[in-house]
């Protein structure tokens, strides 16, 4: 997005800031809202934005919050009708107004929501938002304090080195020691369940590197770390009997938090091919045995399948892992 420099723009933003500087607000409001409904008409979508972006600022910082407000929701508006691309400069300009907002405003989250579906729109490869967006957010959220809010913005983004700073934050400020391998672990399966693995491999080295509570690993003193460890390299192989017996392995860990199991449902799905599971009375370790089980007698009616064509491309082999 083009930085302001029509002259027409200029000259009403000298207008409005002599009616803030007089105090006249309800006044300046109108007027940005009037040109910038001109300048939308007009397909001048840049001249718009610069017009509304100055005068929500503006009033923002003249503790204007509902005008304030009104003026930035029209910049999603005209976002939306020009239909502009997610850039650093508009993301930056969307974050910016949500900075001056007053944090307890009742405008901030309908704002928010409202620039995220924006993205969604022109960008329908995230489902949730850009992640770009959400990076911002979840920086702003945490220089706030409001660590719950962060926490949900850096999922959905892609930035595990900060998020991981944020949760040793949280963790260390917040939480009791005893939940320091909770705190992470929830962060990884979450990130494997938005199918986004890389991020979740950054999030836990960072994590258990730079927690003081955590000592040098792998392997880790708690056993839910070297869970989270030994799944991170299994999804490498993507073989359905090693997450078996990893999950039966470390069920007493996995059973510390309920939601766990509908993570490890999912992940295995995603990763492992596993079909959603089905009710049984053995529960979520008896459907995983029943998989390995299933497992075990395709491998062996492979071994009796007639010889196959060799293949010219060398088959990589798969390093075991130590479970103990």
């Amino acid at each position: 997005m083009a930085a302001s420099g029509n002259s027409g723009v200029e000259r009403v933003l000298q207008k409005c800031h002599k009616c803030v500087e007089a105090g006249n607000f309800y006044e300046a409001h109108q007027m940005y809202r009037t040109v910038s409904f001109r300048y939308s008409g007009q397909k001048k979508y840049t001249e718009a934005i610069d017009l509304l972006y100055n005068g929500a600022r503006t009033l923002l910082q003249h503790n204007q919050h509902s005008s304030g407000a009104d003026l930035a929701m029209l910049v999603i508006e005209v976002l939306n009708a020009a239909k502009y691309t997610v850039t650093e400069d508009t993301t930056d300009k969307v974050v910016s107004l949500l900075r001056y907002m007053d944090p307890n405003a009742p405008e901030r989250l309908p704002y928010l929501n409202a620039a995220i579906r924006w993205t969604m729109k022109v960008d329908n490869h995230f489902s949730a938002g850009h992640p770009d967006l959400h990076k911002k957010c979840g920086m702003l959220f945490w220089q706030e304090k409001n660590y719950v809010q962060a926490r949900y913005h850096f999922l959905h983004s892609s930035d595990g080195k900060n998020f991981a700073a944020m949760l040793i934050e949280y963790h260390t400020s917040q939480g009791f020691t005893s939940e320091v391998d909770l705190f992470i672990a929830q962060a990884v399966l979450q990130y494997l369940c938005l199918q986004n693995k890389d991020t979740a491999h950054v999030v836990f080295l960072s994590y258990t590197k730079d927690h003081p509570d955590v000592e040098n690993g792998p392997p880790f003193l708690k056993p839910l770390l070297n869970f989270i460890w030994f799944l991170l390299i299994a999804l490498e192989g993507g073989k359905v009997a090693v997450f078996t017996v990893l999950c039966e392995k470390y069920q007493t860990s996995i059973q510390r938090d309920p939601s766990y199991r509908e993570y490890l449902d999912k992940i295995g799905q995603i990763f492992f091919g596993l079909p959603p599971p089905q009710t049984s009375p053995q529960g979520f370790f008896g459907n995983l045995l029943q998989s390995l089980l299933v497992d075990d007698e395709d491998d062996k009616v492979a071994t009796h399948m007639p010889p196959q064509p060799t293949a010219t491309t060398p088959v990589k082999q798969e390093s075991n892992v130590d479970l103990d």
